[in-house]
């Protein structure tokens, strides 16, 4: 994609979005990186308008395929609008049902706008609206109960001692929404992006079959788990955590395979949104990001914007809980190199309004942790570690509404 043959412009290719009733993502495609501004503007009744928020993109054109408009009604956005505001400039205009707040932020390679839209949540059940311009959005697909489920082994993680009824503190939980019912699981990669690539096999299939495993783990143990994909095919990372925020999961996990030039380097490692401390933390999220190293310093001013309304604390923990839990389940039958808890900023965790993590399961470089990695008991106690290190943030969230 470029700009239009002898206009010297880019080009608004495509808008899509994914939405509930108090959440909306917007994705502006354009052809190539433009300056842009935006700005809300109040209520006009007199000419029917609601809040609503525009967007200029300079030096822009619309593409052909844009619809001038775009009924939405979802509870929280009444349509989106576009058009060419002047013939340098294109303008986008959501129009709000209803606002709390909202984020504008770019991302690059290919250069897209986000605009997050959040209102205040209403609905009382999980039910969704989602609809996008392009294509839509993929449905996790059933996964088939095991004919025989794998005996559970006792928690690590002692009861907690309760004074209160069980049905009292249960209840509290669930309205102070300290509760994990749904977890979404987010196989990275996929279709024509199939990640790291070494050792005979490919990021994405490990990914996809070590994430159905954890989540027939996750569902033994109650959880509701849906996929951001079930299948081989591609999703751009920013769709990901839409969906994600769209379908009000309580948990976003994101499971890859580390690479390294040094073949040497193995290990295990989680990480959570923050600004990158290390130059390998730059390095990782790089290369999960598809982007250059260094646009991963352009990416740190726009972070510390959106960290603002993030769960970093909750994310961190849940983030500790899970690397202790799956160190301690393969160093019971492997060696194993603990490379902790890491910050970093990945395009798929930004916006994410519920803790989310992104767990590298591994080095596909390394020739020894590739042959472990297609090992099915390898995979039974990655997933086992994880599983108690989700079930353990759990307890330990349940333990504020619980105490004496």
């Amino acid at each position: 994609r470029g700009r239009p043959e002898g206009t010297g412009r880019a080009v608004l290719g495509e808008i899509r979005y994914t939405s509930s009733d108090d959440y909306t993502r917007v994705i502006l495609d354009v052809s190539s990186e433009v300056k842009y501004r935006y700005q809300l503007l109040p209520p006009a009744p007199e000419v029917d308008r609601p809040h609503r928020l525009y967007v200029d993109l300079a030096d822009t054109a619309v593409g052909a395929k844009v619809p001038g408009q775009v009924k939405v009604s979802d509870g929280i956005l009444r349509s989106i609008r576009s058009g060419q505001k002047d013939p340098e400039t294109t303008r986008v205009v959501i129009d709000f049902l209803d606002l709390q707040d909202y984020k504008v932020f770019p991302l690059s390679d290919p250069y897209r706008l986000v605009i997050d839209v959040y209102a205040p949540d209403k609905a009382n059940g999980k039910k969704v609206v989602s609809a996008s311009t392009a294509e839509p959005e993929p449905e996790a697909e059933p996964e088939p109960e095991p004919a025989k489920p794998a005996k559970k082994g006792k928690s690590p993680i002692k009861p907690l001692k309760l004074k209160a009824s069980k049905n009292m503190a249960g209840s509290l939980v669930e309205q102070l929404g300290l509760t994990i019912d749904t977890i979404m699981i987010d196989p990275g990669h996929g279709g024509h992006d199939g990640g790291a690539v070494a050792n005979g096999i490919k990021e994405k299939d490990v990914n996809l079959q070590f994430a159905k495993m954890l989540g027939r783990m996750l569902k033994e143990e109650g959880f509701n788990i849906l996929y951001t994909r079930s299948t081989d095919i591609f999703i751009p990372l920013e769709k990901r955590t839409a969906m994600a925020n769209a379908k009000k999961a309580d948990i976003f996990v994101s499971i890859h395979c580390n690479a390294n030039t040094d073949t040497r380097v193995s290990g295990l490692e989680t990480y959570t949104l923050n600004l990158a401390r290390t130059q390998d933390a730059v390095r990782v999220a790089a290369r999960e990001n598809a982007v250059d190293a260094k646009r991963i310093s352009d990416l740190q001013f726009i972070l510390t914007d959106l960290m603002l309304n993030s769960k970093m604390k909750e994310s961190t923990d849940l983030a500790t809980g899970v690397q202790k839990e799956t160190v301690r389940s393969i160093r019971s039958n492997w060696p194993l190199k603990d490379h902790g808890v890491r910050e970093a900023p990945f395009y798929v965790l930004m916006g994410a309004k519920m803790p989310a993590v992104l767990i590298e399961i591994g080095y596909i470089t390394n020739a020894d942790e590739a042959a472990k990695l297609r090992s099915e008991a390898y995979q039974q106690h990655l997933a086992k570690g994880i599983v108690q290190g989700i079930l353990a943030y759990k307890r330990q969230i349940e333990r504020y509404a619980m105490r004496d």
